[in-house]
């Protein structure tokens, strides 16, 4: 049954986040304070619009692009998450998005690769050259294990002949911890952590739940393990991060490009009385060596950012510096077999 109550809706919103959120400090809000300064200007009298637009105002200092806040108000939908636009989606509209990946194009053509072809898992889309193989993941979710895996042993069939790997998820929205680890087995020489995660449970600092470790490890007949560039921006997601975390941890791989957003956790979803939806972040994730990027993101070995002027100029300089890192890497590794 539907409960229209201002009042209730507050308390109940607020006291959800007091006990599941994890940033608070992270993020600098003092959460009991945004209850002092709120609460009072929700009453039995205020109105469904009134009651979102304080709801948005306590959420805002948050900065967090899992929360937000979802209702239909009058007929009308209003939805809103306190997230900072990223500095990638500033740059780009989404036109011009679709043509930088346009310009990614030609300058792996113009660099003897193929043009990138869907696989027969829709979101990883596939070329090589001679020597090097590129990859991209334009998401990690809403493909069945079948039709991945198929995916993953064509692409692997080529590892014998290559010597480098680009592995570009720029612009990825996110998606399941366990794709990202299926993806990444296959570029694993070992078992190792690839990230841990807990779940905030109670409003305490020890109130969470046990600390769990997921882990890479070799996956299929064969595994690509020479240099790898991973390609990211800091409109990279989620799952997207976590694919980052965890590759990471693989000694040859390179992180090119910009930090990653910084908002790990899978969302909680949950429903006010009055039939609105809200979600929040309620996991903290940290590496296999313990540090919590939230909030900072995954970090890169080269920072180089993409710029409308890459669109006019017709050459994407990520691509071509991942090249000429993975053309050094085997260079030295040619000289040390001699």
């Amino acid at each position: 049954m539907i409960d229209r109550d201002a009042e209730k809706n507050f308390e109940k919103l607020w006291e959800t986040f007091y006990k599941r959120y994890p940033f608070f400090d992270l993020r600098k809000v003092n959460w009991t304070r945004q209850y002092k300064t709120y609460r009072p200007k929700v009453t039995t009298y205020t109105t469904d619009e009134e009651l979102f637009d304080v709801l948005c105002e306590m959420l805002g200092p948050l900065n967090d692009g899992h929360v937000g806040l979802t209702a239909k108000i009058g007929g009308k939908k209003r939805h809103f998450t306190p997230e900072k636009t990223p500095r990638f989606w500033q740059e780009f509209t989404k036109k011009e998005i679709r043509q930088l990946f346009k310009t990614s194009v030609k300058t792996l053509v113009a660099n003897g690769f193929g043009r990138p072809k869907e696989t027969d898992a829709w979101m990883l889309q596939y070329s090589r050259s001679s020597s090097v193989g590129y990859v991209r993941i334009l998401e990690l979710e809403g493909i069945k294990k079948g039709k991945l895996t198929r995916a993953l042993d064509k692409i692997s069939g080529d590892f014998s002949e290559l010597e480098g790997f680009i592995i570009d998820i720029r612009d990825c929205p996110g998606g399941d911890d366990s794709t990202a680890i299926t993806i990444i087995n296959r570029f694993c020489d070992r078992k190792r952590v690839a990230f841990h995660r807990k779940a905030k449970l109670g409003p305490g600092e020890d109130e969470y739940g046990p600390l769990k470790t997921w882990h890479i490890e070799p996956q299929g007949d064969v595994q690509f393990t020479g240099p790898i560039v991973l390609l990211t921006c800091d409109s990279v997601f989620s799952g997207g991060e976590a694919f980052a975390l965890a590759i990471k941890q693989l000694p040859y791989v390179a992180i090119v490009g910009d930090r990653t957003n910084g908002i790990f956790s899978y969302t909680l979803e949950k429903k006010l009385p009055n039939g609105w939806r809200y979600n929040l972040s309620y996991q903290k994730y940290f590496s296999a060596d313990m540090v919590c990027y939230e909030g900072v993101g995954v970090p890169v070995d080269i920072k180089l950012l993409n710029k409308k002027s890459d669109i006019e100029n017709g050459v994407d300089p990520l691509i071509t510096r991942a090249l000429k890192i993975l053309e050094s890497k085997n260079a030295k590794a040619t000289s040390s077999r001699l």
